[in-house]
């Protein structure tokens, strides 16, 4: 039963999510062996703003050892 949170900044459009979430939920499914129905996916806008107190100072930076893909930017 994998759950994705996508967090990225405004802007897109419901179309250009939707199709995100939608490949990002195929391939899960396909990878990790497990069925589509299974796969949810949740985009969340965060403002460039708040991106250091809602994303990086909790969910990057503290669990740096557990990324697989690491940012190429930081927040200092």
């Amino acid at each position: 039963m994998p759950h994705v949170i996508i967090k990225c900044y405004p802007g897109r459009t419901e179309e250009q999510k939707k199709k995100c979430a939608d490949r990002v939920a195929q391939d899960i499914a396909e990878i990790m062996g497990c069925d589509l129905s299974h796969v949810s996916v949740d985009i969340r806008e965060i403002p460039r703003e708040e991106w250091k107190q809602k994303v990086w100072d909790v969910d990057i930076a503290p669990n740096e050892k557990d990324l697989y893909v690491k940012p190429g930017y930081t927040c200092e």
